[in-house]
């Protein structure tokens, strides 16, 4: 369950830092926007590429926040919730992007959750 969220994860977490530095709390459209052009550094996107996968990122943090927020005292039902968000995004996503982008977005999803699995051990 937690590899699937670990790309959105990361992105959040290097969001946060950035935040922290700043001595400000970044805002979710700051958190949509760091998350984006970390995904347009793997997958080149258009213009407006661009903007529908910022949209969706915002919609993904928002979400995510609130499921948290309303499912904090059940955890079973929050990763299933979350779970199901999570097949939402990479639908959408798969809409948004071209084969070619859609198949390097995932071998990158793939290579950062790797990484993140094999330092959890």
């Amino acid at each position: 369950m937690n590899k699937l969220f670990f790309l959105p994860s990361l992105g959040l977490c290097l969001v946060l830092a950035q935040g922290a530095t700043a001595g400000q709390e970044p805002t979710l459209n700051d958190r949509a926007t760091t998350l984006t052009q970390q995904i347009a550094q793997k997958v080149p996107l258009n213009e407006a590429q661009f903007v529908k996968v910022r949209r969706l990122n915002l919609q993904f943090l928002t979400t995510t926040q609130d499921l948290k927020t309303r499912l904090a005292d059940n955890p079973a039902t929050l990763d299933q919730q979350l779970a199901e968000l999570q097949d939402r995004f990479d639908w959408e996503m798969a809409a948004i992007l071209w084969p070619r982008q859609m198949t390097a977005y995932r071998q990158t999803r793939t290579n950062m959750t790797a990484l993140g699995s094999s330092s959890e051990r």
